[in-house]
């Protein structure tokens, strides 16, 4: 794959943000129509919101991974607000296979260091990409950007 042809920015699917949505929506009125039992009105007005929150910080982060052709870098967005790393801020990159449920998944790690030194660990699941997290880390080799201790 070319640098041309590689994706250059990564976040949780739009279909999954608006299925969040749309079953919180519907859990909150479910809710508040159907359930004559007080706490289950509670219980269920809490798992509405739980989805309305992850909808709402999966669509603040969009995209969630990104290549900054122009600084030569990467750009990450958190409920904290985006965050460029130039080339020379990322130490290393890797996919690592972490037991769960019963298999090994794959995440992507990115080493990196801030403006003031400080040392920060992002990690990223399919969740957070949209896709394979090897895919990604192929396509950020494609750019340089997976550092020098691979």
């Amino acid at each position: 794959m070319s640098a041309d042809q590689a994706p250059l920015e990564w976040s949780t699917p739009l279909g999954a943000i608006v299925a969040l949505t749309a079953g919180g929506v519907a859990l909150g009125v479910m809710g508040l129509v159907i359930s004559t039992d007080p706490a289950g009105r509670v219980l269920v007005g809490v798992a509405a919101l739980g989805l309305l929150l992850t909808a709402a910080s999966a669509g603040r982060q969009r995209p969630r991974l990104a290549v900054d052709k122009e600084a030569g870098g990467i750009v990450v967005n958190r409920l904290t607000g985006r965050h460029a790393y130039a080339r020379s801020d990322i130490d290393r990159a890797r996919v690592v296979r972490y037991p769960r449920f019963g298999r090994r998944v794959p995440m992507l790690e990115i080493d990196v260091r801030t403006e003031d030194g400080a040392e920060r660990l992002l990690i990223f699941g399919r969740w957070d990409l949209g896709t394979n997290p090897e895919d990604v880390y192929d396509a950020l080799s494609v750019h340089d950007l997976v550092g020098p201790n691979q």
